[in-house]
């Protein structure tokens, strides 16, 4: 038995509501709100977000593999697994692999890691996640939204059984981007909908049903994504699918997130799911790819806290304008100081586990936690008897804190804290997805994987600070 063992996702904490880009723009108002990634976040720190979240239930496991999937990858020519593989501490004994060019690539990556299980891995993580862009005014810019899903798959202690699955794969041009373009294209709707969505996504159901020999009947939930939701909405009624058991798209909490849209909705989806439930997803584009799960007994002993839905109730509202400028979008006069040096590779090699994985080190002489990891003891002096002491799942606390507004950040001012780990630790470090004035001596805090800052086209990541979600 393949199938997935435990399953995280993330939806980052800030939201755009769909009326304020109407306001400016002077666009007809939409209903609900999008997600948006932070000015210091994309595909790959929520690739690490959901997937610390998928390890954090299953304790001890050992990733042979790693895919990570997006149509947004910060690096064109560098291994972007390789980032997600080094915060989330995956070990140097891994083969990894970047799924990009369609919002396919999600599901694909699902199929790979299975495909990896299969071949020997003793279990495989996929990652997937998008930051996408689009142009002002267009459609696209008030309907996508941002967001990231992980599954650990595996053939022991299995939640849900991959039981089957089907691809198609047909050219046809209705989104599209070349590599120096911001913003993508799209073909007229109408088009893409009647001869290429709609046919494809339901000729990857049929096929799918009639290779496991289940009837439409059969299945508890139903998950179909698709870069047109009308295409849904036929495929449903064509096969006389039961809306009762399609998925919520999301639509008016999240918005369409891309390649990681098809896995955050079978997240949700697990969320409730009970033993013996068949759930099919399938998702369109540049072809389609279908996949049957079976959930096993082991769902009712699994527990995953950070659900999709609690995720979207733990929010903070940005401005049009706001997000704009932290997508750069909108040019703004940048602080008056000078531009943060290129991050040097010799360094950032010599110190990945700290500054990737967050690890610190621990004196085996008096059990003293410090970070930056150290030679000698802050505390006994004891030299070179530290072993390594991960915090980046560490819960901490603010002992103090300042306001800096006058350092180099897209979202000004920079809060700057100093926390007390829990178990012991201090450091100095940046607080994220808060709001400056609220923050207080004592609030509780949780570490996240961020970018700091792009020099010369090397972005900088490290962890900063966050409330608690």
């Amino acid at each position: 038995m393949v199938g997935i063992v435990s399953y995280g996702s993330y939806v980052p904490y800030r939201r755009l509501k769909r009326a304020a880009i109407a306001q400016v723009l002077g666009v007809p108002a939409e209903k609900g709100e999008r997600s948006v990634a932070s000015f210091d976040e994309d595909s790959v720190s929520m690739a690490v977000e959901a997937a610390r979240d998928a390890l954090r239930a299953t304790a001890g496991t050992a990733i042979d593999a790693l895919v990570f999937a997006t149509t947004t990858p910060p690096y064109a020519d560098k291994l972007n697994a390789a980032l997600v593989g080094a915060a989330a501490a995956l070990p140097l004994e891994l083969r990894a692999a970047d799924t990009t060019g369609s919002v396919r690539a999600g599901l694909a990556a699902l199929l790979q890691a299975a495909d990896a299980v299969r071949g020997g891995a003793r279990q495989a993580l996929a990652t997937i996640a998008d930051a996408r862009l689009a142009a002002p005014e267009a459609k696209a810019e008030r309907t996508n939204g941002d967001g990231a899903v992980a599954f650990v798959l595996g053939s022991e202690h299995v939640i849900a059984e991959v039981v089957a699955s089907a691809s198609l794969t047909r050219e046809f041009l209705d989104g599209w981007r070349q590599a120096d373009e911001p913003f993508p294209h799209s073909w007229e709707e109408r088009f893409a909908l009647t001869q290429a969505y709609a046919p494809l996504l339901g000729k990857a159901v049929q096929t799918l049903l009639a290779k496991a020999g289940v009837a439409p009947a059969d299945l508890a939930a139903i998950v179909l994504d698709c870069p047109n939701p009308r295409a849904v909405a036929d495929v449903a009624k064509r096969l006389k699918l039961d809306p009762a058991k399609l998925a919520d798209s999301l639509a008016l909490t999240v918005g369409q997130t891309g390649a990681a849209h098809a896995g955050l909705l079978l997240a949700n989806t697990l969320a409730a799911a009970k033993p013996g439930d068949r759930i099919l997803i399938a998702v369109a584009a540049d072809g389609a790819d279908a996949i049957l799960l079976r959930v096993t007994d082991a769902i009712a002993a699994f527990r995953q806290p950070r659900s999709v839905g609690r995720l979207i109730e733990s929010k903070g509202e940005v401005g049009y304008g706001t997000y704009l400028k932290w997508r750069e979008i909108l040019p703004t006069e940048p602080p008056r100081r000078p531009d943060p040096d290129r991050p040097g590779a010799p360094p950032m090699l010599r110190s990945a586990a700290w500054k990737f994985g967050f690890v610190g080190s621990r004196c085996t002489a008096c059990g003293t936690p410090q970070l930056p990891p150290q030679r000698i003891c802050v505390r006994c002096g004891a030299k070179d008897r530290m072993e390594p002491y991960p915090f980046a799942d560490r819960p901490a606390r603010i002992a103090t804190l300042t306001l800096d507004r006058l350092a180099f950040s897209l979202n000004p001012p920079t809060v700057s804290v100093v926390l007390d780990f829990e178990g012991g630790g201090r450091f100095l470090c940046e607080m994220t997805d808060c709001q400056p004035e609220q923050v207080q001596i004592g609030d509780q805090v949780e570490m996240t994987f961020r970018r700091m800052f792009t020099a010369d086209g090397v972005i900088n990541y490290f962890w900063k600070a966050r409330p608690r979600r």
